[in-house]
C-alpha cells in the first residue's frame, strides 16, 4: 500500500512511503523543509520572493485538515493546535517546529559560519559542510550528500519525477528553484541586474552571461583552431563551420542550414506572394 501526500505549496506533489504505516508529523514537517531550505538557498542568491510562504502555507495547511477531516481520520488525539493556520498535532515539540515556518524563527545557529536554521536537524546537516560528512549515499549510482533533501533532489535524476508544476503552462520541473525561474518568464521579473549598465535578466545565468561583455571573458575555447567565445551556445554554433553540421532543415524544400537565423531568412522565399 502506498501513502500519499500532496502539497500544493510551490508545486511540492507527490511523496510517497511503502509500507502502508501513517506518515509520521515529523516526515510531514522534513518534506516541506525541503522546499524552505531551496528557498533559502536562493535568499542568499538574493532571490526576493513574490509573496510571503506563510500566507501560502497557510492556505495549504487548511486543505490538508479538511482533506484529512474528508478521509475520516481522527484528529481527537491531536490536541496542539496551530493559531495561524489551524494545522493540528499530536506533540507540542512538533508543533513548536511547525510555527516556525510562520514566524520566520531561525534559533539554531552555527557557530562557523553564523548561518542559522529553524530546527536543529537542519542546523546538523549544515555543519556536514563544515566537516565533510556525506551520510546520505545514493543506491543508484553511490553519489553521497551530506544532508537528505540534497538526496531527494537528487534521486529525481533516477527516476524522472518532477514534482514542481507552473500553473500558467503545465510545464514541470525537478526542483523548485527551477519552477521559480521558470514563472518569471510569464510574470515579466527581473530580479538579476547588472552593476555595470542596469540591464536586468531573469535568471542569474543570463546575468553571469552578460557580465562577460563588460569583463571580455570567453571561457569556451576550441582547441583546434584557438578561437574562444563568451558563450557556450556560441561555441556549439563556430564548430560547424569545422564539421559541416546542418542541423535546421527546411520543411519546405529540404534545404538545410547551420544557424537557426539563416533558416528563418530563407523562409522568406517560401512566404514572399
Amino acid at each position: 500500500m502506498v501513502t500519499q501526500l500532496k502539497y500544493e505549496c510551490f508545486g511540492l506533489h507527490q511523496f510517497q512511503e511503502q509500507g502502508g504505516k501513517t506518515v509520521p508529523e515529523n516526515l510531514e514537517l522534513a518534506l516541506k523543509q525541503e522546499v524552505l531550505k531551496e528557498m533559502e538557498h536562493f535568499e542568499d542568491s538574493r532571490l526576493q520572493r513574490d509573496a510571503p510562504l506563510d500566507s501560502r502555507y497557510k492556505e495549504t495547511c487548511k486543505r490538508e485538515s479538511r482533506a484529512e477531516k474528508q478521509q475520516g481520520h481522527t484528529t481527537e488525539e491531536r490536541h496542539h493546535r496551530c493559531n495561524e493556520c489551524g494545522k493540528s498535532f499530536t506533540q507540542s515539540s512538533v508543533l513548536i517546529q511547525h510555527q516556525r515556518i510562520h514566524t520566520g524563527e531561525k534559533p539554531y545557529k552555527c557557530e562557523k559560519c553564523g548561518k542559522a536554521f529553524s530546527q536543529r536537524s537542519g542546523l546538523n546537516e549544515h555543519q556536514r559542510s563544515h566537516t565533510g560528512e556525506k551520510p546520505c549515499q545514493c543506491k543508484e549510482c553511490g553519489k553521497a550528500f551530506s544532508a537528505s533533501n540534497g538526496l531527494i533532489r537528487h534521486r529525481r535524476i533516477h527516476t524522472g519525477e518532477k514534482p514542481y508544476e507552473c500553473e500558467a503552462c503545465g510545464k514541470a520541473f525537478r526542483l523548485s528553484s527551477y519552477l521559480v525561474q521558470h514563472q518569471r518568464i510569464h510574470t515579466g521579473e527581473k530580479h538579476y541586474q547588472c552593476n555595470e549598465c542596469s540591464k536586468a535578466f531573469s535568471q542569474n545565468a543570463g546575468l553571469f552571461q552578460h557580465l562577460r561583455i563588460h569583463t571580455g571573458e570567453k571561457p569556451y575555447q576550441r582547441s583546434q583552431c584557438s578561437k574562444s567565445f563568451s558563450r557556450w551556445t556560441l561555441l556549439m554554433k563556430h564548430q560547424r563551420s569545422h564539421t559541416g553540421e546542418r542541423p535546421y532543415g527546411c520543411d519546405k524544400c529540404g534545404k538545410a542550414f547551420s544557424h537557426h537565423c539563416n533558416l528563418i531568412r530563407h523562409f522568406r522565399i517560401h512566404t514572399i506572394t
